[in-house]
């Protein structure tokens, strides 16, 4: 296989492949069909970039956006409850909780639990963390993530904000990585395999002989 490089969006492949390709469409039959080599309508374009636009335009946030201390603070208030205490079972507790804690949030939080789901054991590590912070921790429960069963304080640095007297960065995850990163990355990916894909083809200019077939 010959690759040529100097116009790439043109076709990619040396004229030697390109004309073993023709005539190999020439001696197929496809159902009685023919192989004409048309370029991708440009209705099929439009519909491919519209489904990407939409896809960034309403899935904000699904990926990337990661765990904070601050969504399973209701989780750790209720935690020890007498309601709670009374059930046996594991996951009987963190489904009460779900429960609870789920019917009274806003959308964004639900969305939240829904993607970053924990289990009662879970909640039993990262609990006494949430604890030290409310009782005395230096930034707000919001800029601590929860990775595991650990709370750590996030590695984002954004704008400066007053905190106990002096300025500080926010550890605040940015609007913009909450999965737009990731997915600009992977389409990418998509598009740059579409077109070495499509352009190892012949150039749609070059038709095979039908009237060989």
């Amino acid at each position: 296989m010959g690759w040529k490089f100097d116009q790439p969006l043109y076709c990619l492949s040396d004229d030697k492949e390109q004309k073993e390709m023709i005539e190999h469409w020439e001696k197929e039959k496809h159902g009685g069909l023919s192989e004409g080599n048309n370029r991708l309508p440009m209705p099929l374009v439009l519909i491919m970039a519209l489904i990407i636009l939409t896809a960034f335009m309403i899935t904000m946030p699904i990926w990337g956006q990661r765990p904070t201390a601050d969504n399973f603070k209701e989780f750790v208030a209720n935690m020890n409850s007498p309601e709670v205490q009374q059930i046996a079972d594991p996951e009987k507790k963190i489904e009460y909780l779900y429960n609870l804690v789920y019917s009274g949030a806003d959308s964004r939080l639900q969305g939240a639990l829904e993607r970053h789901p924990i289990t009662w054991d879970d909640l039993l590590n990262i609990a006494p963390g949430i604890r030290e912070i409310q009782n005395g921790g230096l930034y707000p429960l919001s800029w601590y993530n929860v990775i595991g069963d650990r709370i750590v304080l996030a590695n984002f640095e954004g704008n400066y904000v007053e905190i106990g007297g002096k300025l500080v960065r926010e550890r605040l995850q940015p609007w913009w990585d909450k999965g737009y990163t990731i997915d600009v990355f992977y389409v990418t990916y998509f598009i740059i395999t579409m077109i070495i894909v499509i352009k190892q083809l012949p150039h749609f200019t070059r038709k095979p002989d039908i009237g060989r077939i």
